[in-house]
């Protein structure tokens, strides 16, 4: 798996390259100290992931997102961060970025990051999750048709709750490749992107309590 580091700190980038390429199955492919450079070695190098800082001169990471994940052939971007503030998530998230890691995660979780987002999946911290989709929830749920079944729905739910493909599975005694049908079905749907997407949707119009 290739991967590309986005920080404006060079002792930041060598961390994550280190704790990156302990892994057999990663190679970094490339660094970029600001979003500009993360920008066009990205699209030069058409690494699998790239892991982008949210604060970084030129183009933050916001930016840099919304460059990479637009357009016909989207780049995949994990959001590597010190700061867990809502603003930053919630504008990662709707940029298109497909994880959110904080810094202090623990390299466990940052290479999990970057195995899901290689493989379609989507990771935020589990510090933040429940607590950022939270903030989506309609103080009344919105009266609105919702065109997914009722499986779907019970995976969408879940989905929100911060459940893996996994759990979900043992949960509703279904496959885990049933678990990911539905969420292809629930994407396509609802003009989806992510998982992230899905459960933020899920969050907004009510079906979590």
């Amino acid at each position: 798996m290739r991967v590309l580091i986005a920080d404006d700190q060079a002792m930041v980038r060598g961390g994550l390259r280190l704790i990156l390429e302990d892994q057999a199955d990663i190679t970094v492919v490339g660094e970029a100290a600001d979003g500009a450079e993360a920008v066009s070695l990205a699209r030069h190098l058409r690494p699998e992931v790239s892991l982008v800082d949210i604060r970084m001169p030129r183009l933050d990471g916001i930016e840099v997102t919304r460059a990479l994940a637009a357009g016909p052939d989207p780049l995949k971007v994990v959001i590597v961060t010190t700061f867990d503030l809502d603003e930053y998530v919630y504008g990662a998230l709707r940029a298109g970025a497909v994880g959110f890691v904080l810094k202090d995660a623990g390299p466990a979780l940052l290479v999990e990051a970057v195995r899901a987002a290689s493989t379609g999946d989507a990771l935020i911290s589990p510090s933040i999750t429940v607590r950022l989709l939270k903030h989506l929830a309609p103080a009344k749920p919105p009266h609105v048709r919702v065109p997914l079944s009722d499986r779907e729905i019970d995976v969408v739910r879940a989905v929100a709750k911060g459940r893996t493909n996994r759990e979900i599975a043992a949960d509703l005694f279904i496959t885990v490749s049933t678990v990911k049908s539905h969420l292809s079905s629930i994407q396509t749907k609802l003009d989806l992107r992510n998982r992230v997407e899905a459960a933020a949707w899920a969050w907004e119009h009510g079906l979590v309590r």
